[in-house]
């Protein structure tokens, strides 16, 4: 054992995890007075001082951005992960040093370092209504939410407000608006398609899709030290400006400067110790990533902010007489019901409009469709539904034919392509108990933590999503008088998304869920859980700023109950 001196490890709370929602319960915990422990089981990155990449050209990297076959032959997971190439591939947890068992196949994306994968989201950043908190219960595919909107959205505006989001007032009911800086533009092919649909169909939206760029600073940002994004599209390298949010930049250091913080990296959770004579949880057992010397914390309150797998994997391995399935477990549907966002389907066209105009520079985002599918009603042969996005741009290219001078010179000459239109689906997939999560009894991790053995797989439901999509969207695109349109279905496999959700649900049932209302385990109250595992379902929006806004109000809501002597 290594060092469990109680008064030296002892906190007021611990934070499991510093990536979005891990950095936001530290940032509300100690600015509230709490002394914080937060623990990160990968390395420190500091903001400014450890982003190697974030300021070299192109022709400054040995293969020009790109990962050498030996490299994608060696990770064949995250290898398929868009930003896993030579700039950020540091950032990014490799096959081989984390094994886990796929039941079926399932493509988990991770990056373990202060800060997790904030730093290398794509920082969409779209607000729930109460069509996706009344989802469940009015089809019945999962439990209820033990919350609504307006239980939430005092959260959101919240953490709009420190985070930054750029954003249009759009004023649609599927799509709350927000507290938003001014927007970046679309382009004029995306206006286009924009009134396009407008004129075809009345419960159609085509906007700009809300991202966590500071697109005009306001004074909290630059309290955080933080200046306007320079849209230069590099965002998985890490930020020196902090124009985009991330924990790094924003909220772990927001709680470094509240003196209160104790930040633990290299430190892999292996379980929550549980007192069976207190009835709660008083500590966390860690092991040291390097050296494996097992440390115990203890603390009134712990957050678990591992993300949704690992959160899962944690609850799971924490097992004691009276939970011998896992903290909190009495449901039993710990691990189960889990859910992610079904990314499979593509569609592109061209434009032969607006030649007089092309598209020079960045941007982090842009067009979003907002869900149109069953919304009010059930319509189709499937249940819930989709968004989109949208963008529309021109490349500039050369023709490479001839020899010698003749092929100099055709090079030399720049012509700008025609408009390249294009959408990808996001798809909510149904929380099924099937879909699970669990420890395997035989395979170990270099901890000597069970592996995880994840069985999640697609189903009909998002096989009829993905048809639908691409019958939709064929139509949309005619009808704007796109030509050369294609449909794509990449069969990918789940995960690759990184939106994985669910395992460790909310519910106003302690028999079918995990959670309650304030994200306290309803068998161990002083456990919060504000991840992804929380979920009950999955909408259709990204859903780390429903994470944030979750965070901080299941910790405005633990400091209240704190001060009140209940927990």
């Amino acid at each position: 054992m290594g060092n469990n001196n109680t008064a030296g490890n002892t906190f007021d709370a611990i934070v499991i995890g510093s990536g979005i929602s891990g950095g936001w319960a530290a940032k509300e915990l100690a600015e509230n007075g709490l002394k914080t422990l937060v623990l990160e089981r990968g390395r420190d990155v500091v903001h400014l001082k450890d982003y190697p990449t974030t300021n070299m050209e192109p022709w400054e990297f040995a293969h020009r951005g790109n990962i050498t076959a030996a490299e994608a032959e060696a990770n064949p997971v995250v290898s398929k992960c868009y930003a896993f190439k030579e700039d950020a591939k540091h950032f990014f947890v490799k096959d081989q040093e984390h094994p886990y068992i796929q039941t079926k196949p399932f493509d988990w994306i991770r990056g373990y370092q202060v800060g997790g994968k904030s730093l290398l989201w794509a920082r969409q950043t779209q607000r729930w209504s109460d069509f996706d908190f009344e989802g469940p219960a009015r089809d019945g595919f999962a439990v209820d939410w033990p919350i609504r909107y307006k239980d939430i959205a005092p959260w959101y505006s919240y953490t709009e407000k420190f985070a930054g989001i750029s954003g249009n007032k759009d004023g649609l009911a599927t799509l709350p608006d927000g507290e938003f800086l001014p927007p970046l533009e679309l382009s004029c092919v995306e206006n286009y398609f924009k009134e396009t649909v407008a004129k075809n169909y009345k419960d159609r939206h085509v906007i700009y899709a809300r991202c966590a760029h500071l697109t005009e600073p306001q004074p909290i940002h630059l309290q955080q030290g933080r200046v306007q994004c320079q849209n230069r599209n590099l965002c998985q390298r890490g930020c020196p400006f902090g124009g985009y949010f991330s924990s790094n930049a924003t909220t772990i250091p927001w709680a470094q400067k509240t003196g209160n913080l104790t930040l633990k990296p290299f430190s892999v959770v292996h379980s929550i110790i549980y007192d069976e004579q207190k009835n709660k949880a008083t500590g966390v057992r860690v092991i040291d990533t390097n050296t494996k010397a097992i440390t115990e914390y203890y603390a009134r309150i712990i957050f678990v902010n591992a993300a949704a797998i690992n959160t899962n994997i944690i609850l799971l391995n924490s097992i004691s007489h009276r939970f011998p399935n896992g903290l909190g477990n009495d449901s039993g549907v710990l691990g189960k019901y889990v859910a992610f966002h079904n990314y499979r389907a593509r569609i592109s066209g061209t434009y032969e409009g607006f030649m007089d105009t092309k598209t020079e520079g960045g941007r982090p985002t842009s067009a979003y469709l907002p869900r149109f599918r069953n919304v009010e009603k059930q319509e189709t042969n499937f249940l819930r539904g989709y968004a989109s996005g949208f963008y529309a741009g021109r490349s500039p290219y050369s023709k490479q034919d001839g020899f010698g001078a003749d092929l100099k010179n055709n090079l030399e000459k720049m012509e700008w392509g025609p408009w390249r239109v294009g959408s990808h689906m996001m798809g909510e997939t149904i929380p099924k108990e099937t879909n699970t999560i669990t420890l395997d009894a035989n395979a170990k991790d270099p901890w000597g933590i069970p592996q995880a053995a994840i069985n999640i797989s697609y189903d009909d439901n998002d096989d009829k999503m993905v048809a639908d999509y691409q019958e939709q969207l064929t139509e949309m695109f005619t009808k704007a008088g796109f030509t050369d349109i294609k449909t794509t279905d990449n069969k990918q496999a789940p995960g690759l998304d990184i939106h994985e959700m669910g395992g460790c649900r909310m519910g106003n049932d302690p028999k079918t869920s995990m959670l309650n209302k304030w994200n306290q385990l309803h068998a161990c109250p002083n456990v919060f859980v504000t991840d992804g595992a929380c979920m009950t379902s999955t909408s259709t929006q990204n859903p780390s700023l429903t994470y944030m806004a979750l965070t901080a109000r299941a910790c405005n809501y633990a400091i209240s109950q704190m001060k009140k002597g209940e927990l």
